[in-house]
């Protein structure tokens, strides 16, 4: 075989190696999940693109996960659920409390002071409580994770909160309905809205501040449109909100049983964990964010705490008493949501970063 013959064998060769790792490398499953917040926000960075680089990399290119922002595929922010459930997308991020009073068991969960401030640690409380509590609520999606924020402050436009009299007459956004609760009795005027109405609402004059975390801070623009950010003294959380990142069922049943077993691997406790560690790590850049704006950070006094605190024992006491009204034990879920929390608080941080 002449030189020429041997170089145009090679030179075919190398094409068709090239193109069978081509075919190879084409994904048998394209999963489209969806979120609300801005792609460079931390669960997104942390949590959400990891893990769906994990997918990728584990199945060797055989499953593809598309994360799509801003609610890109359709619908709206409290929709998720039924989106996910419908299968109009194939996973993403849900806030059941985005649908006030349709998964009451969870908001246990959300209730004032209930979790500590390392969104890990009540992440794993929270995918405790969820197998204990709620897979039957929800069974018609696939759970991946059930996790937490880290710690709920106030937002404002002006001073921070000093004393009980300052909620007086503030309209205050809050996420949830034990968010909304606890703000009313505070003296407040709760505007519940889910997170991306919450720019507008704030520039518009709706609300005068809110209550949201430290890493939703810069990508809300929080810097800019409000002064002060005021947090309570102590380990526990003002209140928090429970997430799940979830898809399709007939879609996760549908999947061949070795690609099926990889999103299990990537599932459980050690995604719940992994999703609140990426919480954690909002917090800390989201306050150095907010400090290098010049604005207030506060802390409240710990006797201020107290008497915030013994509000929302009231909060929690009227919540037991409408659980029990709905049939629900809820003097049993808030202990469980309790010892859930406290089993946790100390617990190794996972190995869980970009």
């Amino acid at each position: 075989m002449t030189f020429g013959k041997t170089l145009t064998a090679a030179l075919m060769g190398l094409a068709l190696a090239t193109a069978a790792a081509a075919q190879e490398a084409e994904p048998e499953v394209t999963l489209r999940f969806q979120h609300f917040v801005a792609p460079a926000s931390a669960n997104p960075t942390h949590f959400m693109q990891p893990w769906a680089d994990a997918i990728m990399e584990q199945s060797n290119g055989r499953i593809q996960v598309e994360i799509y922002p801003f609610m890109q595929l359709g619908g709206a922010a409290p929709d998720q659920y039924d989106l996910i459930r419908d299968g109009v997308i194939d996973g993403g991020w849900v806030i059941p409390g985005y649908q006030p009073g349709r998964f009451p068991e969870a908001e246990a969960l959300e209730l004032p002071f209930m979790t500590t401030k390392s969104a890990e640690e009540a992440s794993r409380a929270a995918w405790s409580f969820t197998q204990e509590f709620l897979m039957d609520d929800f069974a018609d999606v696939h759970l991946i994770a059930a996790h937490m924020h880290g710690r709920g402050l106030i937002h404002l436009r002006g001073d921070p909160i000093e004393t009980m009299g300052d909620f007086d007459g503030l309209r205050l956004r809050g996420p949830s309905r034990a968010a909304t609760l606890l703000l009313d009795r505070l003296g407040a005027t709760p505007v519940g809205m889910p997170v991306p109405a919450f720019p507008e609402a704030l520039a518009r004059g709706v609300v005068d501040g809110g209550v949201i975390t430290w890493e939703q801070a810069p990508s809300l623009r929080l810097g800019e449109l409000t002064d002060s950010h005021t947090d309570v003294a102590g380990d526990y959380s003002l209140y928090n909100l429970y997430f799940l990142w979830a898809m399709n069922r007939d879609v996760y049943e549908g999947l061949p049983d070795d690609l099926r077993a990889i999103i299990d691997a990537n599932s459980g406790l050690m995604a719940s964990a992994w999703a609140g560690r990426a919480h954690d790590i909002g917090d800390a850049d989201g306050r150095m964010a907010m400090e290098d704006t010049g604005n207030i950070i506060a802390e409240m006094s710990p006797e201020l705490t107290a008497e915030i605190r013994a509000v929302g024992d009231a909060v929690i006491a009227d919540w037991i008493a409408e659980a029990d009204g709905l049939g629900l034990d809820g003097a049993a879920l808030v202990a469980a949501a309790r010892a859930a929390v406290s089993a946790e608080v100390g617990s190794a941080p996972g190995p869980y970063t970009d």
